[in-house]
């Protein structure tokens, strides 16, 4: 299954109609320990680009944005209770929602991770 990547440091991967969203490693690096995820009501619409989740460090709360349309249909409960799992699993089982998107056209623009390496390494992100 082929993931992509967002300029605001998010992951997807996307498989039958449903993506998979989380924040990068290099994210939780960039936040220090994670104290507190809220994560969206399953069932809710969202747009591509749109606010959909919030992660909370020691040092700084950060939007998370949703890299396409869609429906939230799952969200990962045991980030909520263990918000730290995002700092061992970024990539990986500490996912945060999962979304049955609107259409295929917006994963157009997103990054494959060789792309998002590069962009994270030249930007100094």
């Amino acid at each position: 299954m082929p993931r992509y990547f967002t300029q605001d440091h998010e992951w997807i991967d996307h498989a039958g109609g449903i993506a998979t969203v989380g924040i990068t490693d290099h994210a939780q690096a960039q936040l220090g320990e994670l104290v507190y995820v809220e994560l969206p009501q399953v069932g809710r619409k969202v747009e591509k680009g749109e606010a959909t989740a919030v992660v909370e460090s020691v040092k700084a709360a950060s939007d998370v944005y949703t890299p396409v349309g869609g429906e939230v249909v799952e969200v990962n409960d045991a980030v909520a209770a263990e918000p730290t799992r995002l700092n061992s699993a970024a990539e990986s089982s500490a996912w945060l929602f999962k979304l049955r998107i609107a259409g295929e056209g917006d994963l157009a623009g997103l990054m494959d991770e060789a792309a998002y390496r590069k962009f994270a390494e030249d930007e100094g992100h």
